[in-house]
This record gives C-alpha cells, structure tokens and sequence, in this order.
C-alpha cells in the first residue's frame, strides 16, 4: 500500500520553529520527487516547495523563502520540511505529496492535469501568536 504519513504538527508560538516529517512506504522513494503544500480551510492549497529525487535541489514559493528548508533522507524514506519564524499566518494543515516529476509539483495547484501521483493525510500545525 503505497502511502504517506505526515507527523510533527502542533501548536507553536510565532517566532518558532518546527519540522514537520513526512514518511513514505509502498513506493521507491528514491524513484519520486516530494513536495510540501498547505491549505487553510476554505482558502486554495498553496504550494510550498519541493525536492528532487538525489536531495541536491530544492525549490520553494516566495511565501517561504528563506524560512523553509526542505530535505529527504532517502535511506530512511523520510522528508522534511523545516520552518523557522513562524507566523500566525503560516497556521494551516500541512500536506506532503509524491510524484515521479518535480513538475508534476510545482505545477500541481495551476495545472488540473497536473496531480502529484501520492499525497499524504495532513498534519496540522497552529501558530499562536
């Protein structure tokens, strides 16, 4: 069962920081680019940035640039998603998505023949501020 779960979600004052994890299994991690995305309720999902397959690349969206720091540890099918300088506005569920194509990724939320081929379940994380 090819699957991704999210965890490392919370509550955390602004300024903070956290890392959220996402942890894949059922497929060939190494074989998929990741992306990270969040969605507050009723607003459109917002893309935050991606990685490539090796881990030597990244990408992100101008909303997290400079406070995000994506990484993957393919030995341990894990990716993460660092965030520093929280704010209240960066409360949201955060959601973690798999596909062959880093394109696929980042053109997930402008394309609709574009959808990641795995996504995760979400974890939520609230900043207080």
């Amino acid at each position: 069962q090819v699957q991704l779960v999210e965890s490392g979600g919370g509550l955390v004052q602004a300024g903070g920081s956290l890392r959220l994890s996402c942890a894949a299994s059922g497929l060939t991690f190494s074989s998929y680019a990741m992306g990270w995305f969040r969605q507050v309720p009723g607003k459109e999902r917002e893309f935050l940035g991606a990685i490539i397959r090796s881990g030597s690349s990244t990408l992100y969206a101008d909303s997290v640039k400079g406070r995000a720091t994506i990484s993957r540890d393919n030995a341990k099918n894990t990716v993460y998603l660092q965030m520093n300088s929280l704010k209240p506005e960066d409360t949201a569920v955060y959601y973690c998505a798999a596909d062959p194509k880093l394109h696929t990724l980042v053109v997930a939320n402008t394309d609709e023949d574009s959808t990641p081929e795995v996504w995760g379940q979400g974890t939520l994380v609230t900043v207080s501020s």
